[in-house]
This record gives C-alpha cells, sequence and structure tokens, in this order.
C-alpha cells in the first residue's frame, strides 16, 4: 500500500500505542489505522486506563493538516474528511468503504490531547460534526462581538446571559431590559 499523501511511499506496519498498530509513512509520519483495530484495542486496553490518565499534552513535534482529498490506500475511493474540534483546524479522513482512517503526523497526539483517543469514532458522526458546526458558528458570532463591543463588555454581557437564562421569568427580565 502507498501513503495518500506522499503518493509514491510504501505504508509499513507502526505500533501507535501498546497494542495498537497501524500502517505508518516513513516520510510524512501519517498513519492509517484500522476502525475495527482501533476498536479492539480500545476494548482491551482501555477499560482499564481511567480517561484523566490517557490524555496528555501535545508534543513539540508540530501537528500537520493535509487539506486536499485523499485516496485510500487500499480501494482508492476518496476518503472523507471529518473535523477533529472547534479550536482546532484539523481533519481526519475516513475511508467508510473500507472503515480505515488516515491520522497526519501529529494527530493522535492531539485526540490524546482533546481526550478523544480512546472515543476517535465519534469524530465519525454526524452528531460529532453538528455539534463542531454548531460550536464554529457560535465562536465566531462572539468574535464578531468582541470586535464591536470589547472583550471585557462580552465577557460582562456573558455573565448576565448565563444569570437570565437560569432564571424562571427571563421572558419578563429581557423586555424590562428592551424597554426604552
Amino acid at each position: 500500500m502507498k501513503c495518500p499523501k506522499c503518493k509514491s511511499i510504501d505504508l509499513h506496519p507502526t505500533k501507535m500505542e501498546q497494542g495498537l498498530s497501524g500502517m505508518g509513512c516513513n516520510e510524512c509520519k501519517g498513519v492509517f489505522v484500522s476502525l475495527l483495530y482501533y476498536r479492539d484495542w480500545a476494548e482491551r486496553f482501555l477499560s482499564t486506563v481511567p480517561e484523566s490518565e490517557e490524555a496528555e499534552e501535545i508534543n513539540s513535534e508540530k501537528v500537520e493538516n493535509t487539506h486536499s482529498a485523499m485516496s485510500c490506500p487500499k480501494c482508492s475511493r476518496i476518503m472523507t474528511k471529518y473535523r477533529v474540534s472547534s479550536e482546532h483546524d484539523n481533519r481526519l479522513d475516513l475511508c467508510a468503504n473500507c472503515d480505515e482512517a488516515w491520522l497526519d503526523k501529529g494527530e493522535w497526539s492531539l485526540l490524546k490531547s482533546l481526550k478523544l483517543g480512546s472515543q476517535m469514532p465519534l469524530v465519525f458522526t454526524e452528531q460529532w460534526q453538528k455539534q463542531l458546526r454548531n460550536q464554529v458558528t457560535e465562536n465566531a458570532r462572539r468574535q464578531r462581538f468582541v470586535d464591536m463591543l470589547g472583550e471585557d463588555t462580552i465577557t460582562e454581557a456573558d455573565k448576565v446571559r448565563q444569570w437570565i437564562a437560569k432564571e424562571p421569568k427571563r421572558a419578563q427580565i429581557l423586555q424590562y431590559l428592551s424597554y426604552e
């Protein structure tokens, strides 16, 4: 199998974690991992590791992200990109036909730092992707108001919003606040 990113480099067996192997590229340091093997590893090895111990800092290596579409090294179909988090632009590539994922250099460390190492298949769900789209939209909306009004004003407004959200008569409070 050839690397889907480098195209000409052969993939070779690579150990991602104790008990979890994939097919890695010596050139770009990406890894192709079977979700079947991943799920087996997660069941066997992570059932005894608490989530807090799984998380780690992203090490100093640069986390890379392939922006162009890639073909699956097994079946040659185009893999689908799935965003990892609203704070990071990284996207994991999934071949739905083969149930295998491509992780660029450093993305496995990124997943673990986000406490997703034990839950990687969640990233590939519509529910996860919808939640991320909503977070990205909300972050952009908030940033527009920060740009207009300043961070201090928006921080205070956020406190008021949180307080109003807890109040049973929030509609009346909002009506009162909007009265001039």
